[in-house]
Formats: structure tokens, C-alpha cells, sequence
């Protein structure tokens, strides 16, 4: 198949195929008599797999080390997917709770609002007006953050 056969059929961009390729994740393919790139099942079934890792949010080192580790029934190399595979989660895991300082940050300074708009100054944008002045706001307690 074309590569954009091969892009529509896995939802990943041509440049981004092209890329891969580029980086050794996806292998090249044979060319056509015409000079086509000409992929296989072999490379769709690669480059989903790609798609779907990086879906996950790997990084492309950890999926390189996860294809290395397709082909091997190796203990330690199956250790170091579950090693990476914890290592994902716990990434994950410190970004929702960041994520969840953010979203009360923004509901504190949502509080500051009373929602009548008329006739007087914006609470939320007293607020962070303030903070840019590195004075206490409601978002972040005592202390202005960067």
C-alpha cells in the first residue's frame, strides 16, 4: 500500500510515517517498480502500535525500547517494560495531581467572581492583577507563584 493508504488506514500523518522512518521506529519499505513506497501489513501493524503507545503519551525512546522488546521472551527485557511501564503511570499519576492543584486554583479564583458584571470592577481580574504584582491572590493563597 501507498503511504497514504498507510496513513489513512492508521489515523498517523504522512510526514509523521516519514518521520518514523526517519528515526528507525518503522522500517522502510520496499520501493514500487514507479518508486513508491510500497508498505505491508508488517508496517501497519508496527505503526499502529506506534500510534497507540505514543496515545498513551510514551516518548519515542520508550517506544523504541518497547519494539526492541516485541520479539523477546528475555526476563530483564521484560523487567524493563514493566520498569517503563511504572515509570509512564507515575507520570501520569504527578500530572493529574497537578492538574488538580490547577482546577482548585481556578475555582478559587472563579469564587471571585459574583457573576453581576455591571457597575463594578472584575474580581477575577483584580486578582490576577494582583498576583502579577506579586501580591497574595486568591488562587495561590498567601503567595504569588510564578
Amino acid at each position: 500500500m501507498r503511504i497514504g493508504a498507510l496513513s489513512q488506514a492508521t489515523g498517523v500523518d504522512v510526514e509523521t510515517i516519514r518521520f518514523y522512518e526517519k528515526s528507525g521506529l518503522l522500517p522502510g519499505p520496499a520501493r514500487s517498480a514507479n518508486g513508491y513506497r510500497d508498505y505491508s501489513q508488517a508496517h501497519l501493524e508496527r505503526l499502529a502500535f506506534i500510534r497507540h503507545c505514543r496515545a498513551l503519551d510514551m516518548s519515542l525512546a520508550d517506544v523504541a525500547l518497547l519494539l526492541g522488546s516485541l520479539q523477546t521472551q528475555d526476563a530483564q527485557a521484560l523487567a524493563e517494560v514493566d520498569r517503563l511501564v511504572d515509570a509512564q503511570l507515575a507520570r501520569v499519576r504527578a500530572r493529574l495531581a497537578s492538574m488538580r492543584a490547577l482546577e482548585a486554583q481556578l475555582v478559587a479564583l472563579k469564587a471571585r467572581c459574583d457573576a453581576d458584571h455591571s457597575g463594578h470592577h472584575c474580581g477575577i481580574l483584580e486578582e490576577l492583577v494582583a498576583a502579577a504584582h506579586g501580591e497574595a491572590c486568591a488562587c495561590h493563597g498567601d503567595h504569588a507563584e510564578g
